[in-house]
């Protein structure tokens, strides 16, 4: 995977990348506590593909390790007082067990989505969470790719929280309460924005 496009970028990835890019990175943390199987503080949470770990800052009660492929973007998270991996999400595999994975804007990354899906449930313990643009790839073939890997719970939530665009809070909160209107925001999601969703094992 070549990482060189994001050399020049990776000192203000978070800030450039998102219009608001607190708003949008909470609403991101709130969705991985509570998406599928509940975290709690203490728990421990593997970030692949972490970017300049801008997401740490919103898990301070979770033990985080990012992992990126990008020497400057792990510099950058290393600036910021992170715990970041350089190492391919790929290939990488966590000394121990982790309590969540995530993987967010970097599933067509994978070389292999099968055999990374089975390799993501080698090392974690209760839930992946990452994100999945439906317009880009049927729900139903991911779904059952993670039913071969183990993961045979899945839940998936609409994410409509603007990348781009920093709206007023009012009409954000609004646009988080079309999350779960059910036809309208699966009608919102054939033209854009994206899932949040979490596969885990039933039981644990």
């Amino acid at each position: 995977m070549s990482t060189e496009k994001y050399a020049e970028q990776a000192e203000r990835w978070s800030d450039d990348a998102y219009a608001d890019a607190d708003a949008y990175l909470a609403h991101r943390a709130a969705l991985i506590f509570s998406l599928g199987p509940a975290l709690v503080p203490g728990d421990s949470v593997l970030d692949l593909a972490c970017g300049d770990a801008g997401l740490a800052a919103h898990l301070p009660s979770l033990h985080y390790v990012g992992v990126d492929a990008s020497p400057q973007m792990v510099e950058a998270a290393r600036r910021r007082g992170r715990e970041v991996v350089l190492a391919d999400l790929n290939d990488y595999e966590p000394l121990q067990p982790v309590t969540a994975t995530t993987c967010f804007r970097a599933i067509y990354y994978t070389r292999d989505r099968p055999a990374f899906f089975r390799r993501v449930a080698e090392y974690t313990q209760r839930k992946l969470v990452f994100d999945l643009n439906p317009r880009q790839y049927p729900v139903g073939e991911v779904r059952a790719e993670l039913r071969a890997a183990g993961f045979d719970g899945f839940v998936l939530r609409p994410f409509f929280a603007p990348q781009r665009v920093s709206l007023p809070g009012p009409a954000a909160a609004v646009l988080r309460g079309l999350e779960r209107t059910g036809p309208l925001a699966r009608l919102l999601l054939t033209f854009r924005f994206s899932y949040l969703c979490a596969a885990f094992r039933d039981g644990r």
